[in-house]
């Protein structure tokens, strides 16, 4: 154990959590500091966007329909500029392969065969202070090749050598979530911005050294006035370490609804450190209908499994980015294989995988450069489609897709979704949303449920649709309109359905889930109210300024 103790200020930091096994190794006073100049520089230009997201959202809310920016005309249409060439280890990406970064998933996932390995401490890790603690010296034992272990049954986990392993991108927490056990002035440091300067500051040398660089998926992006923010993070971190502008680069997930109006205009913005854009879906989804929730019919989608890549407007939105990204430079990465291996069940493994290489062959033939998947197994399977398509290059970026024109009327077009709502749609909701905060709360942020690998996305849209669906007063394919109380009713029902075992946190899973669910007000992420409630060492309420305004 290190010698911090409960509030213990260091460079004008003050640490609140127990400390755990290692953590000094993490929070040097070097360290600390680099972290508060970041979080100085740039605490209230952050506040300010996130007024300007509750801003916007009150406006689309209002009826105002987002659409290309005339502001930003003259960047979308000067063919000129280009983001910079892809750095070294990210030249091929045919295959990712995504999960959080405790020291299982580290070594599963560098073993698996895939180009790049994301390492998440965004949606599939739970913001505990050991999992931000412990993720971050998984990620640096991983590149010292430190971080080989036996399990209790003998079981060993080692790395392979060095040159068979996958490129490491790391996505930080997104501006909404705060970590409140790091403050400065008595106010919480932002996730992202933790996640983002320990991991540079201790291994931007390290892996420069290692032929590579310090590469970052940077989340919930919703303007490109947040990627500025970014790109001006970046700028000062380098500047601050003697390193060289444009060594780091991020990939942007386009995974909300105003951030697709603004693709080009976010490689612009971060256009010397961008390396692409990722077709981000459930997340997207999510953001559609958070954005949309209350305007009607209109903007009401049926069942989450029935929204499929190939309905119009996930088409708009895929295939837009992709001649967004290849139009400068720029690689465009597909979304989630998220499908589990049943190894009792050969059959439905089958179909899975069918099901997945159909969606890689659409993505392949779209002109995707790469596409994640969740599980090791699907690594071969998203191979094989990219190498079919590929052969020898390592990209698509020649295939420019100027037969695609942009369409920002396309990308809201909700109206010609195919689709029914079903009760069966309407409990798998409610099952799977309280099974997955369950498991969250534990500290388990990627769960695997009906062999599919869940993180926070599902759970946000299996709230935010059963949300809109009662507040539109939605109907079922056989004619019931969905109300409160019905729902409350197969809430009931589920969760006594429900296995229970020792230790289990269903109880505060479903006290979670209601609240983001079945009240008057939405709050705009789940995971703020349960990480205040649940996760910090001094349990409280999320302020209402953080409810609203992230």
């Amino acid at each position: 154990m290190n010698s911090f103790s409960d509030n213990f200020t260091i460079n004008g930091i003050t640490l609140t959590a127990q400390p755990i096994c290692r953590q000094g190794e993490v929070l040097t006073p070097d360290a600390l500091e680099f972290v508060g100049k970041l979080h100085r520089a740039t605490a209230e230009r952050r506040q300010e966007l996130m007024q300007a997201r509750h801003a916007r959202r009150n406006a689309i809310s209002s009826g105002q329909d987002p659409r290309f920016l005339p502001q930003t005309e003259a960047i979308r249409n000067d063919p000129s500029w280009r983001v910079a060439p892809p750095a070294p280890g990210l030249e091929d990406r045919r295959v990712e392969i995504t999960g959080p970064v405790d020291k299982k998933m580290t070594i599963n996932a560098l073993n698996s065969g895939a180009k790049v390995w994301l390492a998440d401490m965004e949606d599939s890790s739970t913001p505990t202070w050991r999992n931000v603690i412990q993720g971050q010296l998984n990620l640096t034992d991983a590149l010292e090749r430190r971080i080989d272990f036996t399990t209790p049954e003998g079981k060993e986990y080692k790395l392979k050598a060095a040159a068979d392993l996958p490129t490491i991108v790391v996505r930080p927490r997104g501006w909404h979530l705060p970590e409140k056990h790091m403050l400065i002035d008595g106010k919480p440091i932002a996730g992202g911005i933790v996640d983002f300067g320990l991991y540079f500051f201790h291994n931007a040398r390290r892996l420069l050294a290692q032929g590579k660089g310090p590469y970052f998926y940077l989340p919930k992006i919703e303007n490109h006035l947040e990627a500025r923010l970014w790109n001006d993070i970046f700028i000062l971190a380098q500047d601050l370490l003697g390193i060289p502008q444009g060594t780091i680069r991020a990939t942007v997930l386009i995974e909300t609804i105003t951030a697709a109006f603004e693709m080009e205009e976010i490689l612009y913005e971060l256009r010397d450190h961008a390396s692409g854009l990722n077709a981000g879906r459930w997340d997207y989804i999510f953001s559609l209908i958070k954005n949309f929730r209350t305007r009607g019919p209109r903007f009401v989608l049926p069942d989450r499994g029935q929204v499929t890549m190939t309905q119009p407007f996930m088409r708009a939105y895929t295939e837009q980015l992709v001649r967004a990204c290849h139009r400068r430079g720029a690689m465009a990465i597909g979304g989630m294989a998220a499908a589990v291996p049943n190894r009792k069940d050969e059959a439905a493994n089958t179909a899975s995988f069918e099901k997945v290489r159909a969606d890689k062959t659409r993505e392949a033939n779209d002109g995707f450069d790469g596409s994640w998947v969740a599980h090791p197994d699907l690594v071969p399977v998203c191979r094989e489609v990219f190498d079919s398509v590929l052969g020898e290059a390592p990209n698509q970026l020649s295939k420019s897709r100027e037969d695609v024109t942009p369409d920002d009327r396309a990308l809201i077009d909700i109206a010609s979704t195919q689709g029914t709502i079903t009760e069966a749609g309407i409990r798998q909701n409610i099952e799977v949303g309280i099974r997955y905060i369950e498991s969250w709360l534990r500290g388990n942020g990627a769960v695997a449920i009906h062999n599919l690998m869940e993180d926070a996305a599902t759970a946000e849209i299996s709230r935010s649709q059963l949300w809109q669906w009662i507040h539109s007063h939605a109907i079922t394919e056989h004619g019931d309109i969905i109300s409160r109380e019905w729902v409350q009713d197969m809430l009931d029902e589920e969760f006594a359905r429900l296995e229970r075992f020792d230790g289990d946190r269903f109880a505060d899973a479903r006290s979670i889930f209601e609240e983001v669910t079945l009240t008057e007000e939405f709050p705009t992420f789940l995971t703020i109210p349960a990480y205040a409630r649940y996760l910090t060492e001094a349990r409280e309420e999320a302020t209402a300024e953080e409810l609203v305004a992230a």
